[in-house]
Formats: structure tokens, C-alpha cells, sequence
């Protein structure tokens, strides 16, 4: 288990320029496949930490990114969209020899984002990205990813990903009955075009989000929403109600697939939720 050290005890790999999410998406299906080397993983988290200077905001993907998740179009950027920019270095992380959890069958089961103020398309962010605690789940192995984005060596912003690494048969689901659905303040129709905007202004080209087969290839009878998009979505609807400053962390639950029809509900306290008609969950949220 990683005993967290403080970021400034890790060595600083500074990389010349954002990676490409694509090809780093590649390698890791590449590297699943078998006699392909996928099998070779450290037993630790990799001590380091990678960086990109210099990231600007490209307007356009921002304005898609908008209109995809459901945001009013600013030059504000919304809290999730720093994830996006930075998530090749995340990817790249993750991609490289010896990480100790293969990307291929990561499930992304949370997602904390901390905005400390806003941060506007006309400013160039710098983005850490380092891994911590790795800890054992009654279903393998879980990790936390931390991107965080800095404006003149002031962090600004930073975002903490739990990927869950599924190992073994052991740890079914947990007992008890689920409490009921919260009633809801909105319906939404998720289409499958989101599978592929969302995957065309993210980079996060998952096949599991945007073919029928990949879905399949992975257990999903069709394709499902990015857990990502389904935060964005929330925070969008809940968009005037945001402070300036503010920490927003999600569960993610049961995958929305692709199409259906979600219900939104918005919770006292900060609390916000999405379900399936049936009253089953899809996310579970809260703004503090």
C-alpha cells in the first residue's frame, strides 16, 4: 500500500508536450493482447511524477465540450473541463511498463474535483499528474490518480480518479436492500451519439463507449456513457448553483447504457443523484 508521500519527495518528469490519447489508448489494448508483453506489471505505484507546462485552452474543443455535456457556452472553464486537458497525462501515466493495474479493465468507480477559484480559456494551466495508495478492494485492487492544474505555480485546480483493477472472483455485491430512488427534478435521453461526442471532445476513445462489439468484448450488451460525461452533465444542471470555490465528488454506480433515459435529482445539502427508470443508480454526488 502506497504510504502517500508528499508530492515533492517523488522525482518530476517534465514531458515537452501534452501526449496523444489515442495512441497511448492503442498501446493499452495493444498490450492486453496476449504474447504483447500486457502481463509485465510492477507490484508498486510508480514513484513520479510527469508534468506539462504551458497547456492552453483550445477555445473550439471547449465550446464542443459545452454543447456535449450540456453547459451555457463561457469562457469559464466548467469544473470538469480541466480533466479533459489533462487527462493524456493521467493516460500516459497509466500506459507506462510496470504500472501495477492494467488499463484495459480499469473501472473509473469515483471522481473528486477541487476548484479553488475560476479559471478562464484565456489562461495556460501547467498539469502534475502522480498515482497514490494503492489498496486492496474485496474485488482487487483499487488506486487514486491525481492530475492537478496550476496557473504561475498556483494550483488552481485538481482532480482525484479511483480506478477500481478487478482481480479474482471473490467479492460479490454488498448486502442489504437499496434505498429508494430520489424523486426526480429532471429526465434526461441519453442518445448514442454521446458515446461518440463525448469520446471526439474528451479523447478518451474507449471502444466500450463507442462500439457495439468493444462494449461487448468487455460484458456490456451495448455501448455505455462515459462516467465522466455523466458528472458533467450533473454539474451543467446544476450550473447556476455553483459557488465560485467548491469540491464536487461523485460515485459512480451502475454504467448508463447507450441509449436510455436517466432521471436527475437534485438533493438537499449538495447532494445530487442519477437513476435508471427503474430506480436502480447510475451516480451519487454531493457539492461542498
Amino acid at each position: 500500500m502506497d504510504a502517500r508521500p508528499d508530492p515533492g519527495s517523488r522525482p518530476r518528469m517534465e514531458l515537452p508536450r501534452m501526449p496523444a490519447a489515442g495512441a497511448l489508448h492503442r498501446r493499452a489494448l495493444l498490450g492486453a493482447l496476449p504474447g504483447l508483453g500486457g502481463g509485465r506489471r510492477g507490484a508498486d505505484l510508480p514513484a513520479v511524477e510527469l508534468t506539462v507546462s504551458g497547456v492552453s485552452v483550445d477555445r473550439a474543443q471547449l465550446a464542443d465540450y459545452d454543447r456535449v455535456c450540456g453547459f451555457r457556452l463561457s469562457d469559464r472553464l466548467p469544473a470538469t473541463f480541466p480533466h479533459v486537458m489533462g487527462f493524456p497525462l493521467a493516460l500516459r501515466l497509466m500506459t507506462a511498463p510496470g504500472f501495477p493495474l492494467p488499463l484495459v479493465g480499469l473501472v473509473h468507480v469515483g471522481n473528486r474535483i477541487t476548484t479553488h477559484r475560476p479559471v478562464t480559456a484565456d489562461e495556460t494551466l501547467d498539469f502534475t499528474t502522480y498515482a497514490q495508495d494503492l489498496r486492496p478492494h474485496d474485488r482487487g485492487r483499487q488506486v487514486d490518480v491525481v492530475l492537478v492544474g496550476s496557473v504561475d505555480g498556483e494550483e488552481v485546480w485538481r482532480g482525484v480518479s479511483t480506478y477500481l483493477g478487478r482481480e479474482g472472483t471473490s467479492g460479490g455485491r454488498e448486502p442489504g436492500e437499496r434505498p429508494a430512488a430520489p424523486t426526480a427534478t429532471a429526465r434526461w435521453r441519453v442518445e448514442p451519439r454521446v458515446g461518440t461526442e463525448y469520446a471526439r471532445v474528451s479523447g478518451d476513445h474507449n471502444p466500450i463507449h463507442t462500439s457495439r462489439l468493444g462494449a461487448r468484448l468487455f460484458g456490456f450488451r451495448r455501448p455505455i456513457a462515459h462516467g465522466m460525461w455523466s458528472k458533467a452533465r450533473c454539474l451543467a444542471a446544476l450550473e447556476a448553483r455553483l459557488p465560485d470555490a467548491y469540491t464536487v465528488e461523485v460515485a459512480f454506480k451502475l454504467p448508463v447504457p447507450l441509449p436510455s433515459t436517466v432521471n436527475f435529482a437534485r438533493l438537499p445539502d449538495g447532494g445530487f443523484a442519477l437513476h435508471d427508470a427503474r430506480g436502480r443508480p447510475h451516480l451519487a454526488g454531493l457539492v461542498r
